[in-house]
């Protein structure tokens, strides 16, 4: 495949709002050993790419500064000491930063087929939720069939990908939204909805016997709730604080109920965690996706060089699933 030497880009021009988002021309990326370089079809907008925008979540050493943490696509070029992908094949992976661009790296062992039957769009909305939700629900947070499972902000894309995963493993479901339309939304997928705005989810779940996990990506006054609302040797794993990560609780519950308290970022984890979560995403996820138990609820899409639409869309709270950037 012949490559360019440049590449359409969106950068961080200073930290602040959307409007610091701005199209650029870069050097297309070479893949080093274990890298793959991906032509770029599609790239996922996710709450970690708004809050680099904001300053407040640096990229790893090493990492592209240009913001974009997945995608689908193309293998364009293979770095060395690559097996198992070929130039043209058609791939979605999780990445280190730089997506939002026409060509990013990323470890092979991030990446992942495309589903048997997924839009290269749709393959793009899956790598960040499907890596997060498994490596914190399942593998941090131990979900098993016939539990209870809560989950905030039902309506995001972390949310509805929860939501389906913990279903398709058989637990009962629920999960908090904002209103009825989001709260239809995730009735739709299974689980039994919560309208923060109207019921107290701390109530709803006591009285179902409490929760035996919850994912929580909201903190602040949320916090002290969660585990009024946990069951008895309950857990609870946080991926976020879009409130805020300080709370005043009550440790001597988290003693005598026998409670467990736990969360987890997926951007700093080391290759060889976000390879292992990978290989069991093919194992046990990408099979849920084939089957029709899992599948991508779509936003919305944009143009690269609209990615400040995008972000605003996606900070205005009003959507419903994934957002994308389309490139080709």
């Amino acid at each position: 495949m012949s490559l360019p030497s440049l590449m359409r880009a969106v950068e961080i021009s200073a930290p602040g709002g959307p409007e610091v988002l701005r199209a650029v021309t870069r050097a297309v990326p070479v893949p080093g050993p274990g890298e793959i370089l991906i032509e770029v079809a599609y790239a996922g907008v996710n709450r970690p790419d708004a809050l680099q925008r904001a300053g407040a979540y640096r990229a790893p050493p090493g990492a592209s500064d240009l913001p974009g943490l997945e995608c689908s696509g193309r293998v364009a070029a293979l770095g060395p000491d690559v097996a198992g992908w070929a130039v043209g094949d058609a791939v979605c992976a999780l990445l280190p930063g730089g997506g939002y661009a026409e060509y990013v790296v990323t470890p092979a062992a991030h990446a992942l087929p495309v589903p048997e039957g997924v839009s290269l769009r749709d393959a793009a909305c899956l790598p960040e939720t499907c890596f997060t939700v498994w490596s914190t629900v399942v593998m941090r947070g131990g979900l098993v069939a016939g539990e209870r499972f809560l989950v905030h902000g039902g309506s995001s894309g972390i949310g509805t990908t929860a939501i389906q995963i913990a279903t398709a493993l058989g637990a009962r479901v629920f999960a908090t939204a904002g209103s009825a339309e989001k709260c239809a939304a995730c009735e739709g997928l299974g689980a039994t909805a919560i309208n923060y705005r109207e019921a107290d989810f701390v109530e709803v779940l006591r009285a179902e016997g409490g929760a035996n996990l919850i994912l929580d990506m909201v903190g602040g006054s949320y916090i002290a709730r969660d585990i009024k609302a946990l069951a008895d040797d309950g857990r609870l794993v946080f991926i976020a604080f879009l409130e805020s990560p300080k709370a005043e609780i009550n440790f001597a519950q988290i003693m005598l109920r026998r409670l467990t308290v736990t969360g987890a970022t997926l951007r700093p984890q080391s290759d060889a965690a976000k390879a292992e979560i990978a290989r069991a995403l093919v194992a046990q996820v990408w099979p849920m996706v084939e089957a029709g138990k899992l599948r991508v609820v779509f936003d919305s899409e944009y143009p690269l060089e609209e990615a400040a639409a995008a972000h605003a869309r996606m900070e205005s709270g009003a959507h419903i699933g994934k957002i994308v950037l389309k490139l080709r």
